[in-house]
């Protein structure tokens, strides 16, 4: 008798299921329904979309209901949170009307398609105490937190450089640059690894429109790093080829990640250029430092197998029920929106380098600094 009350207790103490609609059917919002539909966190409610033979469509497939606007949504159904999954310039006007009737908000990225418009999301989440929380996916990979574990603890030492490459055929956008298709996973995912966080004071960008659709196709940013390091990322939908890699520089090791090869998406090498103490290059002239060059072992991390997507909707119901910031912020979120603010600013200036606004005082840094970062993905069901 003892033990059947203790599983009645048991099971009353476990938390119901959030209830979250999902707005937009197009693109990535089937994506975001298929693992609220499947997680144990989760009950998906509905699907929203202005096109509502599509959102019939994707609702049939998981037994929900489909409704034409967020505000019928809001009306008729018992929800906890919305997931937006639509183009970057609506997200400003859903997501406030979302907030302002109590909900959760969970945003596709990038945050906003302008800084004031991103700050004003993250104002009123804060002011309400509501979760608003970017869904910058690569955070949640294997890799790129064994990433974030490995610059953590110090095992590259300092950081020299950063090269990354993010290019493929297609899709051109009609709304958006490359630059805000397809940097903000790189600089999230900076955001996420680097121990200081994604704070450049300048950024320089250059981008090229060879095919004359009124927005740049290709493109390069670049940005400096503590200690005399430079951060540069390279986007282009124009490339017959796909690559998705990073290379992370330090003065210990270097780290490589190429998300195409499944086999080996991390390697370490225990190579590069073998460097005098930090005080001895500071007092002899760099001319007369004599260059070595460190050849040792390169290895491949083991990584777990879990669906990325899978663990950042655990993420955003276990901050939601901790009352917490998410791992991927709203704060975090303007943080890299911050960056592509200012890279349009710097094509428009042809290159020249351009300011990176500072959030208002106001807004809690909150995000990937939070200590839960080391944890994304324990929320119930999330392990692979």
């Amino acid at each position: 008798m003892d033990s059947q009350n203790s599983i009645v207790r048991l099971k009353d103490r476990t938390p119901r299921p959030l209830g979250v609609a999902v707005v937009g059917a197009g693109y990535w919002g089937p994506n975001l329904a298929r693992n609220f539909a499947t997680a144990p966190d989760w009950d998906l409610k509905a699907i929203c979309d202005l096109d509502t033979e599509r959102a019939a469509v994707l609702a049939a497939r998981f037994r929900v209901p489909a409704v034409g606007s967020l505000d019928e949504a809001l009306d008729t159904f018992d929800i906890d949170a919305v997931a937006i999954a639509t183009p970057a310039r609506t997200h400003h006007g859903i997501a406030l009307t979302a907030l302002g009737a109590g909900k959760h908000v969970l945003v596709e990225k990038p945050l906003a398609d302008h800084w004031d418009r991103g700050v004003d999301m993250v104002t009123a989440a804060e002011s309400r105490g509501l979760v608003l929380m970017a869904d910058h996916t690569y955070c949640y990979t294997p890799a790129v937190q064994k990433m974030r574990e490995v610059l953590h603890d110090g095992d590259l030492g300092e950081v020299l450089y950063i090269d990354s490459v993010r290019i493929n055929l297609g899709l051109v956008q009609p709304d958006v640059d490359v630059f805000w298709d397809l940097a903000p996973h790189d600089l999230a995912i900076l955001d996420y690894i680097l121990p200081e966080g994604l704070a450049p004071e300048t950024i320089s960008a250059h981008g090229a429109d060879p095919l004359g659709t009124g927005r740049d196709c290709v493109g390069h940013l670049s940005f400096d790093l503590p200690l005399g390091g430079m951060a540069h990322i390279h986007v282009n939908w124009l490339s017959p080829t796909k690559i998705r890699q990073m290379v992370v520089g330090g003065t210990k090791r270097t780290l490589v990640w190429d998300d195409l090869n499944p086999q080996q998406r991390l390697s370490v090498y225990d190579r590069g250029v073998q460097l005098p103490p930090r005080g001895a290059r500071r007092a002899l002239d760099r001319r007369d430092v004599a260059i070595s060059y460190r050849l040792g072992d390169t290895w491949s991390p083991a990584l777990p197998e879990r669906e990325a997507l899978g663990s950042m909707v655990a993420e955003f119901a276990t901050a939601i029920r901790d009352a917490r910031p998410s791992v991927t912020s709203g704060a975090s979120a303007l943080r890299v929106l911050g960056v592509l603010d200012a890279t349009t600013r710097s094509l428009q200036l042809g290159g020249a380098q351009a300011a990176v606004a500072e959030p208002p005082v106001a807004i809690a840094t909150g995000g990937y600094g939070q200590e839960t970062a080391g944890e994304i993905g324990m929320g119930r069901g999330a392990e692979a």
